[in-house]
């Protein structure tokens, strides 16, 4: 969206707010710590950018929406080069199990970023909870298991729904490290087979209606 003119400015904004339901964000942004120095949230607008970098001295943020067409993603990216936040556009999905080629992008954006960082989705719940599960796996060494807490219906994730693939993803990780310990990275890479993942998965219709016809999720 173009937001060179004024006019065009005027409309992002309230494609930002009422579109792309940004009023709902700036009263409840789905805001927590990951530790490390690295936070969650829901699409943030210029301004909770700006506070979250005074407050918590955010140098770079983490777009897992990727690049889009709503005044939001606009907004944003202008706030970022005011800001002199590094913004990176990473594009992760959230009824589909990722690819491998997503988890070590994840993985090497993870290593080379400048932290305090921000990692956000649209709403904060289902790509902010598995960006946050692998940046606690593969960044801060934490059990798979422990990690899964990321997807929680706290933050607004329902397991039951088609989101639930990503839950799905890492749990058949656990499993199969019951069985025989193995890395996490050496199982994406070595056995998970993304499209057999997703057949067996099955979804409960009642969760998904809730979260694609209510909530509107991306």
């Amino acid at each position: 969206m173009d937001i060179s003119s004024r006019s065009g400015r005027v409309r992002a904004w309230f494609d930002m707010h009422l579109v792309d339901h940004g009023m709902i964000r700036a009263v409840y942004n789905n805001f927590y710590h990951l530790g490390g120095g690295m936070y969650r949230c829901s699409q943030p607008s210029p301004a909770q950018l700006a506070k979250y970098q005074q407050k918590y001295g955010i140098r770079s943020v983490v777009n897992l929406r990727g690049p889009h067409g709503y005044g939001s993603y606009a907004l944003e990216k202008e706030a970022c080069d005011k800001l002199g936040l590094m913004l990176h556009d990473v594009k992760l999905y959230s009824r589909t199990a990722p690819e491998v080629e997503e988890v070590h992008a994840m993985d090497e954006l993870f290593k080379s970023m400048e932290f305090p960082a921000l990692l956000h989705c649209k709403s904060g719940a289902d790509r902010a909870g598995l960006g946050s599960a692998l940046y606690r796996i593969l960044h801060l060494g934490h059990r798979v298991e422990d990690a899964l807490a990321e997807l929680n219906w706290r933050y607004g994730h329902f397991k039951g729904a088609k989101t639930g693939i990503l839950d799905f993803f890492l749990a058949s990780y656990v499993a199969r490290n019951a069985r025989a310990p193995i890395g996490f990275l050496e199982w994406v890479d070595t056995e998970y087979n993304r499209e057999a993942l997703e057949a067996s998965f099955h979804e409960e219709g009642w969760s998904s209606l809730i979260v694609d016809k209510v909530l509107h999720r991306e």
